[in-house]
């Protein structure tokens, strides 16, 4: 699991959280057994307020707790902030139509994958994992479909890149499973060296089968958020990302183990929507465990 709610969670939201909240948030999956945390993204504060204090969440998380802190970036100058504040991943995006590439991070889809290559040199040798999203890779707001041959093509050009985790990403939520199986097997045959990983967003309610799906395609490693806050800007009434407390009932009522104490991080979801302002659309804090006495 990895959580990504104090970045993809927090970053379009209106409320900004202080370090302090940030940092509790943090602490709190942390205590329910979650051990990767995407904490930040290293982009321009002006153009994503919320991120803003990057560098002092980073000197803040607790680094006693075995846990692998992963920071977003999208250039050259996001990996040089990214190493200073000694972050354990670095996750790069790659958007896989030029027109979301363009308005998203100012880069087409062939420039980003060149930009990769420039970026992965600068990890060589410190020991940070390199991890890479492939955004709108189930559809996109502007261009509408992204066939399976386009994430083949942009595959082949990653190849030999230095990529120790590739992952899938359903940004704005239109995916269903019978599309990701086929993604996700393809980019695996594309990448045999890489981790799996998917990003899913539950825009329109098939984000927790999607992520079934993958699980039976390979995948090992799922984003997921508290309450399932955030979602893409540019996705029309999008409702969020994948839940992490549904997704971890999900796997745990299904025998798959995913190390996480499900009761004390259901415990958060409240908490988080206290923070914000605003409920949230996970629907496991609403509808409780079952069975609610653990037998």
């Amino acid at each position: 699991m990895l959580d990504v709610t104090p970045r993809d969670g927090l970053q379009n939201e209106d409320t900004i959280l202080s370090t302090e909240q940030k940092l509790e948030l943090i602490s709190r999956t942390i205590d329910a057994g979650v051990r990767r945390i995407e904490a930040v993204s290293f982009v321009n504060p002006k153009r994503v307020p919320q991120m803003a204090d990057a560098d002092e969440v980073m000197a803040g998380v607790p680094r006693d707790r075995g846990v692998s802190y992963a920071g977003l970036v999208l250039n050259e100058r996001g990996v040089e902030r990214a190493l200073a504040a000694a972050v354990d991943e670095v996750n790069f995006v790659i958007v896989l139509t030029d027109t979301f590439g363009q308005r998203n991070q100012g880069a087409t889809t062939a420039e980003s994958v060149a930009l990769w290559h420039r970026v992965s040199k600068l990890l060589d040798g410190t020991g940070v994992t390199r991890s890479v999203t492939l955004a709108a890779a189930f559809g996109c707001p502007f261009e509408g479909e992204v066939p399976l041959e386009r994430v083949e093509q942009v595959g082949l050009l990653l190849q030999d890149s230095g990529i120790d985790e590739i992952s899938l990403a359903d940004t704005i939520g239109c995916g269903v499973p019978s599309d990701v199986t086929r993604k996700v097997r393809a980019i695996a045959g594309l990448l045999p060296e890489s981790v799996l990983r998917v990003h899913l967003h539950n825009t329109r309610n098939t984000g927790v089968a999607n992520a079934w799906a993958a699980y039976e395609a390979g995948v090992t490693v799922f984003d997921a958020s508290l309450g399932g806050v955030g979602g893409c800007p540019f996705a029309p009434a999008a409702t969020g990302n994948l839940p992490m407390e549904d997704l971890v009932y999900l796997l745990d009522r299904s025998g798959v183990r995913s190390g996480i104490d499900l009761a004390r991080l259901n415990e958060s979801v409240p908490w988080i929507a206290e923070q914000l302002g605003h409920s949230v659309p996970g629907l496991l804090s609403r509808a409780g465990i079952f069975p609610s006495n653990g037998a």
